[in-house]
């Protein structure tokens, strides 16, 4: 049931012409909705955010995910998220790129139980949910080895051991994209001893700026 009042996703829906230049269609209004009301009502028992009101899970959540879109690889197709916790940034990215295929990796069982539920009730296809840590499921399920465009994560942090995980996710030339701390903060410099680097994306439309690390597997 959609939010009255100021509590809505409206703010949400009024970045997508800054964030994906184009409006939010009716299908993407509904799963976004829904997946606002899933939130809220499991929050009550699994605590799975600290966040409360639809527009703060909006701005929070939702708003956030899309931010990583502006610097996926624009062939990217099959996606990985790592430490996808309520389906952040994954099944946000999904609802908007239906093309995308996504496999989520959560080792707690709450959020695990949580996003089979939203995967089921959003009909999302193409969707995968794995209850595992990420270093211990890619030597378990070897069709996950080498597989992906892309590994996303918003709340792993980028220690070396990680990252080393992280890669053997990804195809040669893919990418791993994780968010950083808040503009203007010092960034950490992560143990690794390949390539990465800082990028810094700015929305001036909408008043938003996010900072992201980029890491492409080379070998």
């Amino acid at each position: 049931m959609a939010g009255a009042g100021n509590d809505s996703l409206e703010e949400l829906f009024r970045a997508f012409p800054a964030l994906l230049g184009r409006t939010a269609t009716a299908v993407e209004r509904k799963s976004f909705d829904r997946y606002a009301d899933l939130l809220i009502h499991w929050n009550r028992t699994h605590h799975l955010t600290s966040l409360r009101t639809r527009a703060a899970i909006g701005r929070g959540l939702f708003l956030d995910s899309l931010l990583f879109k502006s610097l996926m690889l624009a062939e990217a197709k099959r996606v990985v998220d790592i430490g996808a916790g309520a389906g952040i940034p994954g099944i946000p990215l999904r609802i908007v790129d239906p093309d995308l295929s996504l496999t989520l990796v959560e080792a707690r069982r709450k959020p695990v139980s949580f996003l089979h539920a939203l995967v089921r009730e959003l009909d999302l296809k193409d969707v995968g949910v794995h209850h595992g840590r990420a270093e211990d499921l890619v030597v378990e399920l070897p069709e996950l080895l080498g597989k992906y465009d892309i590994v996303l994560t918003r709340s792993v942090g980028l220690t070396r051991g990680f990252i080393g995980s992280a890669m053997r996710y990804l195809r040669q030339g893919g990418q791993i994209l994780a968010s950083g701390p808040p503009p203007g903060s010092p960034l950490p410099q992560p143990d690794w001893p390949g390539h990465f680097e800082w990028n810094t994306i700015r929305f001036d439309r909408i008043g938003l700026a996010r900072v992201f690390f980029m890491a492409v597997r080379e070998d």
